[in-house]
């Protein structure tokens, strides 16, 4: 199960997909308010980590997937993790690339956002954030750190960017924002999981990622034994630059941790 980051969706994982699905029954929903699923309005639905998880959670239900593997970026990891601790009987093995456990992990990017978990009514700190959710901002995210920017498709923001101008996405987009601290106070329950269940992990990280610094991808051999941990030469989106990496890294790992078992 492909779950994905902040601002994207499945889009992102459009070329993984097709390397793995030869091999792997690969699924990779999107979550409400995000690529083609519907758009609740936050009247109609609370925008929480945790309702994210319980939907997916009951996505996965409805899939009768009794076993799965998980490959968690950004949001993706604390939706993930959430039905890790729900259903640990289930969890295969955990991928993670730049989908953060740790608070060493928070690089300064996240300022802006933190400042509005402490002051949600100031004007100024909320419009700072919602300057986060720029045509600028999300291009960033796709091209800082990268070796070569110019290298990196432009339909990637430009979808994006869609989805996050849609009429009430702003509202959606905050409230996922205020909600993220709760995720930090989760950070422990992850790591008492992580070390009670010890799931094979891989760990294949952008080490210039501007939001999860690679102190975030060292902090897994923290808890887990058996943890493999790749920091590559990209930013927040490895999949854009180092598809041929991650693809032989994912697929060794998949092959070794699960479908020899």
């Amino acid at each position: 199960m492909l779950l994905h980051g902040f601002p994207s969706s499945s889009h992102m994982y459009r070329n993984l997909i097709v390397r793995l699905a030869d091999r792997y029954h690969v699924i990779a929903p999107d979550y409400p308010g995000f690529g083609s699923s519907d758009q609740p309005t936050t009247a109609e639905f609370t925008y929480t980590f945790e309702n994210l998880a319980n939907l997916i959670d009951a996505f996965a239900e409805q899939l009768n997937l009794e076993q799965y593997s998980i490959y968690v970026h950004d949001y993706g990891a604390p939706i993930g993790y959430r039905l890790a601790i729900m259903h640990p009987e289930r969890i295969q093995a955990i991928i993670s690339q730049n989908g953060n456990a740790y608070e060493s992990g928070l690089e300064s990017a996240w300022a802006p956002i933190q400042a509005y978990w402490k002051n949600p009514d100031d004007a100024e700190i909320r419009q700072g954030v919602i300057d986060l959710l720029s045509l600028e901002i999300t291009k960033h995210q796709y091209v800082n750190g990268t070796r070569d920017p110019e290298a990196i498709s432009p339909d990637n923001w430009r979808n994006d960017q869609i989805h996050l101008t849609r009429e009430g996405n702003q509202e959606i987009q905050l409230a996922l924002f205020y909600d993220y601290q709760n995720n930090l106070l989760e950070y422990p329950t992850w790591h008492k999981y992580f070390r009670e269940h010890q799931p094979p992990v891989l760990v294949a990280w952008g080490r210039h990622d501007i939001f999860f610094g690679y102190k975030g991808a060292l902090a897994y051999t923290e808890d887990l034994q058996n943890v493999d941990v790749h920091l590559l030469n990209t930013g927040h989106f490895p999949l854009e630059e180092d598809l041929e990496i991650s693809v032989k890294l994912i697929l060794h790992f998949l092959d070794t941790q699960v479908a020899s078992r």
